[in-house]
């Protein structure tokens, strides 16, 4: 069997896992949910609008940090509706096993054993005479 077989083998292991089944759950209630929706147009709009103060020649101040506020304020609404907060919990977890997956690859590819090297880098300390995961 060709790597690239494999590699296709490990894309539909990955579809077929709880955590891809989740993310994809997640993502529907998320793209559905018409509040949430209504709140990340909005906020688009107020970011063009900031941006469009922000570069004129004579910039409003007062207005600058209206926008701003309202930013902030709107963000934290859509940050904290539970169909974004699912979400983003699932994307992280799916990041996490895609970060995995791609070390493994990479140790592998570097010569290591990929059934014993870690699934995660090591974390830096910033000294090299501790470290053997810079290549």
């Amino acid at each position: 069997m060709s790597v690239i077989e494999k590699a296709r083998e490990l894309g539909k292991a990955l579809q077929e896992s709880a955590e891809y089944q989740q993310y994809i759950e997640a993502k529907r209630v998320n793209d559905t949910d018409v509040d949430l929706q209504n709140m990340i147009g909005e906020f688009n709009m107020l970011r063009m609008q900031l941006n469009q103060e922000m570069s004129k020649e004579e910039k409003n101040s007062d207005e600058m940090k209206r926008l701003d506020g309202e930013i902030k304020t709107l963000y934290g609404k859509i940050m904290s509706n539970k169909s974004m907060a699912e979400y983003n919990a699932c994307t992280e977890k799916m990041e996490k096993i895609m970060n995995s997956v791609n070390y493994i690859i990479s140790q592998a590819a570097n010569g290591e054993d990929p059934m014993t090297c870690p699934e995660t880098a090591p974390s830096c300390t910033g000294s090299c005479s501790t470290c053997g995961g810079c290549h």
